[in-house]
C-alpha cells in the first residue's frame, strides 16, 4: 500500500499538464501512486496522460467514456485508489518541492489523523504571487490534533479538495464522494471536516494554484455559477440526516451568504442580465435555511441583509458607494502625500542653506533595509576612532532595532531625514540615497558598493534587456558624479567599477569591511553562532545561498533541499537564505536540519556558522572565500544565466571550488566528499589569491583613517593571505584541506 493516492482530474488543461505531473513525479518522497483521470478532454491531455503512465509506473492512467465534470472524474479516480491517504491535484496547479515529504512528516507527528489542511500560494499568469489569505488558522501551535469545535476558523480555509490529505479509511467508512456540477468542493469539504474526528494542520505551502488568464471556472461567466445553490442544498442535507452536527448549521449558513455575495460581486462570473435572477434565488436560501445563531458578525451584517432581501440594485448601489469612497480616500492620500513631500522639499532647500555639521555622519545600506553591510562595519570603526563624531542611521522602521543604541535612528522620508542628508559631513551608503540628494560643497559621499561583479553592472547592462529593465542611465550617472570615494575590494573590482560606473571619485583598494569579521571572530564566536541557529554540534552545516534570476519573474527553487538532506543523511544540516529581491522563503518549518534564515539580520554571522557555501552566481562566494572554507558551486543554468545576464569571467573555469552542473552532481560532490578535497582546496586557494588580497581584518580602519580622519599616510598595511587566521568552525568536518600541490598564483585582474 503506497502512501498517497495523488489523483489528478484532467481536462483541457494540456499546456499545463506536464508541470503538474512532474511536480509530483519530482518530488523527494516516493512512496505513492498517481491517478490521473482524463475527463474525455478534447484536447491532448489524454495522450499526455498515458504517455506518463508508459513511462512510470506510478502512474495509473484513467479514461472516462464521456465527460463528466470535476466531481465525478475525482470519484472515478478514488475507486482506484489504494494509498493511505488520497491526496487531490488540479491539473493546472502544482506541488510545491518537498510538499509530499512535509505532509508525510505531519501525518506521522500528529499520528495519521482523518484530515491534514495544509497552505498554497496563488500564483496568477502574470507572474505574481498572492499568498493564502487566511494563512494564521494553519499555525501549528497549540495540541497537534483537533476536531472542528477546537478550530471552527479553518472553515474560513479556502473550501477546496486539494488543500488537504485524506486517510482513505475515513472517506470509504463516511461514504463521501464528490457531486457533480459547479462549486463540487463545496458538498464535499463541509460534511469532510464536519465529520473529521481528528484533524492536523501543516503550516507550509504544498501547492501552487494556478491563476489563468482564461478557462478556469471561476473566471468563465455563464448559467452555470447558479449550481451552487445545489451544492448547498446537499451540505443542508447531511446536515439534516446527522442530527448531531446541529450546532454547525448557524456556521455554514453564514458561510453560504458570504460565499453567495462573493459569486455576485465577482467579475466575470454572472452574465449581467443574471444577476438579479441570482439575488432572488439566494433570498430564497436565506429564508430556507436560516437558523436560530445566525446572525451575521457586524462588519457583515449589512451585506448579508441586502442578500437576504434580494435586493440586487440596492446591493450594486452600496458596491458602487465603497468603490468611490476608496476611490476619495485615495485621492486624497495622494494629495497629501504630495503636500507633504513639497514641504519636505522646501525644508530640505532650508537645511542646505545652513552649515555643515563637521563630526556628523549619516549612513545606510541596501535602501533602508537595515544595519548591516560595509556601511555598518565603518560606522562601528567610525564610533571607535574618531573623536566626537555623531552618526545616525537610515532605515525603515521595521529595522530599527537592527542599529545600534549610540546610533541615532532615521526614518527614511522624514523631517530628520532630510536634515541629515543636508547637514551631515559624511554620506556612507552601499547604495544610492534618494535622487533628491543634492550634494553640497564640503560633503564627502564614500560608496562602499556591495560585492565583487562577477554579473555585468552599470553600463554593461545596457545591452542586456532582461537585466537592464527600467535603468534610467542618466539618473545612474547623475548618482555616480556625487561620489568622492568608491571602496574595491581587489583589482578585478576596481577596473570594473571604473569603466561601468564612470565619474571623477578616487577608488580606494582597501578591502571590504563587512569582511573583518572573519579575520576577528574566535571560535568560541563561531560556537555561539552555531548554538543560536540551532545547528548541532557535529553537523556539517551547508549555506544556500542562491542570487537572483534576471530571466525569471518569480524565484525558482533550482535545488530540492529535502531530496539533498535525505541523500545526504543525518550529519548535515541545510541553512536556506533567499535573496533579498525574494519574499518566499526557501525552506518551509517542521524540520531541525533544514532551517529558512531569509530574515536574519547578518549574513556575515550565517557565514561564520557554516561549514561550507552552496550558491550560483551570488556575490557572497567572493566575501565567503576569505574564511578559506569549501565553496561548492551549482551552476545548473550557466548558459542562460551568462546570456540573460552577462558575466566578467568563466565561472566554471575559475570556480572557488567543487562545481555541479546538476541536482544529481552536488549530490555526488557531497557524497564524494569532493566538496572538501585537495583539488577543492587549490582553485579555492587560486581564487582567494585573486580575489581577496585586501580583506585582512583591518579594511575598516583603512577606510575611517582615509575617508574621516584624513590620514593618507601609514595607514594599516596589509596582511598577507598567508599569514591570515580566519576563523575556524568548531571540528564539524576536521581540519582544512591544504592544496597538495604547489600552484602559481596570480593578482592580475580576470
Amino acid at each position: 500500500m503506497p502512501r498517497f493516492s495523488v489523483i489528478v482530474p484532467v481536462y483541457k488543461v494540456q499546456a499545463y499538464l506536464h508541470a503538474c505531473v512532474e511536480s509530483v513525479l519530482g518530488q523527494s518522497f516516493t512512496d505513492f501512486e498517481l491517478i490521473a483521470v482524463d475527463d474525455c478532454s478534447p484536447d491532448g491531455s489524454g495522450a499526455i496522460v498515458d504517455e506518463f503512465a508508459a513511462r512510470d509506473a506510478r502512474v495509473t492512467a484513467v479514461h472516462l467514456p464521456e465527460n463528466a465534470g470535476l466531481g465525478p472524474a475525482r470519484n472515478a479516480g478514488l475507486e482506484r485508489a489504494t494509498g493511505e491517504y488520497v491526496i487531490f491535484l488540479d491539473s493546472d496547479d502544482s506541488l510545491a518541492p518537498g510538499a509530499l515529504q512535509a505532509i508525510s512528516d505531519r501525518l506521522k507527528d500528529t499520528d495519521g489523523p482523518d484530515v491534514l489542511v495544509y497552505d498554497y500560494v496563488r500564483t496568477y499568469w502574470t507572474g505574481g504571487t498572492v499568498p493564502n489569505s487566511a494563512a494564521a488558522q494553519l499555525t501549528e501551535a497549540g495540541p497537534p490534533v483537533c476536531t472542528l469545535a477546537d478550530r471552527p476558523g479553518l472553515l474560513r480555509v479556502l473550501h477546496v479538495a486539494w488543500n488537504k490529505a485524506y486517510r482513505r479509511e475515513f472517506l470509504e467508512r463516511g461514504g463521501f464522494a464528490f457531486a457533480p456540477g459547479y462549486y463540487e468542493d463545496v458538498s464535499w469539504t463541509y460534511p469532510v471536516l464536519l465529520t473529521a474526528e481528528s484533524i492536523a494542520v501543516l503550516d507550509r505551502v504544498c501547492v501552487h494554484y494556478r491563476q489563468r488568464r482564461q478557462g478556469a471556472i471561476t473566471s468563465t461567466p455563464g448559467s452555470r455559477h447558479f449550481e451552487i445553490f445545489e451544492q448547498y442544498d446537499r451540505v443542508f442535507a447531511y446536515l439534516d440526516a446527522h442530527p448531531e452536527l446541529a450546532e454547525w448549521r448557524p456556521h455554514v449558513f453564514r458561510r453560504m451568504i458570504d460565499h453567495f455575495s462573493t459569486v455576485f460581486t465577482s467579475r466575470g462570473r454572472l452574465p449581467r442580465d443574471s444577476r438579479a435572477a441570482f439575488l432572488r434565488r439566494a433570498r430564497t436560501y436565506c429564508r430556507r435555511y436560516r437558523c436560530p445563531g445566525a446572525t451575521p458578525p457586524a462588519r457583515t451584517r449589512i451585506r448579508h441583509a441586502l442578500v437576504g432581501m434580494g435586493a440586487h440594485r440596492t446591493y450594486r448601489a452600496v458596491c458602487s458607494a465603497r468603490a468611490f469612497q476608496r476611490r476619495v480616500r485615495r485621492a486624497v492620500a495622494a494629495a497629501h502625500h504630495a503636500l507633504r513631500a513639497a514641504a519636505l522639499q522646501v525644508h530640505y532647500g532650508i537645511q542646505r542653506r545652513l552649515p555643515l555639521r563637521e563630526n556628523d555622519a549619516v549612513f545606510s545600506a541596501y535602501w533602508g533595509r537595515g544595519y548591516g553591510c560595509n556601511p555598518a562595519a565603518i560606522e562601528e570603526k567610525a564610533r571607535e576612532l574618531v573623536p566626537g563624531i555623531r552618526t545616525a542611521w537610515i532605515a525603515d522602521p521595521a529595522h530599527h532595532h537592527t542599529v545600534p543604541t549610540a546610533t541615532r535612528r532615521l526614518a527614511p522620508g522624514t523631517a530628520a531625514y532630510w536634515t541629515a542628508l543636508a547637514r551631515s559631513k559624511y554620506l556612507v551608503n552601499n547604495v544610492n540615497f534618494d535622487r533628491r540628494l543634492v550634494k553640497r560643497r564640503g560633503q564627502v559621499f564614500l560608496q562602499t558598493q556591495h560585492g565583487t561583479p562577477l554579473k555585468h553592472m552599470g553600463l554593461d547592462l545596457l545591452d542586456r534587456p532582461a537585466a537592464v529593465g527600467d535603468t534610467d542611465v542618466r539618473r545612474m550617472l547623475a548618482n555616480c558624479d556625487k561620489w568622492d570615494y568608491v571602496l574595491s575590494a581587489n583589482r578585478h573590482s576596481t577596473l570594473v567599477w571604473e569603466r561601468v560606473y564612470p565619474a571623477a571619485y578616487t577608488t580606494l583598494e582597501y578591502g571590504y569591511p563587512r569582511n573583518d569579521v572573519y579575520q576577528r571572530a574566535t571560535a568560541t564566536d563561531v560556537a555561539r553562532l552555531r548554538e543560536t541557529l540551532g545547528i548541532p554540534r557535529d553537523s556539517v552545516a551547508i549555506l544556500y545561498a542562491p542570487t537572483h534570476r534576471d530571466y525569471r519573474r518569480t524565484q525558482h527553487q533550482r535545488i530540492d533541499l529535502d531530496r539533498l538532506l535525505h541523500a545526504l543523511g543525518p550529519s548535515f544540516t541545510v541553512l536556506a537564505r533567499a535573496h533579498h529581491l525574494h519574499d518566499t522563503p526557501l525552506a518551509g518549518e517542521g524540520s531541525s536540519r533544514l532551517v529558512d534564515v531569509s530574515d536574519h539580520p547578518c549574513v556575515e554571522s550565517l557565514c561564520l556558522a557554516s561549514d561550507v557555501l552552496v550558491t550560483d552566481y551570488s556575490s557572497l562566494m567572493f566575501d565567503y572565500a576569505n574564511l578559506d572554507r569549501p565553496i561548492v558551486v551549482c551552476a545548473d543554468d550557466w548558459e542562460a544565466y551568462e546570456a540573460a545576464r552577462g558575466t566578467y569571467f568563466d565561472l566554471r573555469r575559475l570556480s572557488p571550488g567543487a562545481i555541479a552542473f546538476s541536482e544529481e552532481e552536488l549530490i555526488d560532490i557531497f557524497a564524494t566528499g569532493e566538496w572538501r578535497s585537495p583539488h577543492a582546496a587549490q582553485r579555492r586557494a587560486a581564487f582567494r589569491m585573486r580575489f581577496c588580497p585586501y580583506d585582512d581584518g583591518r579594511a575598516a580602519e583603512r577606510v575611517v583613517r582615509h575617508v574621516l580622519l584624513g590620514e593618507t599616510a601609514g595607514l594599516p598595511s596589509v596582511v598577507p593571505l598567508e599569514r591570515r587566521q580566519p576563523a575556524e568552525v568548531p571540528t564539524a568536518f576536521g581540519p582544512r584541506q591544504e592544496p597538495q600541490a604547489s600552484v602559481r598564483l596570480t593578482t592580475s585582474p580576470v
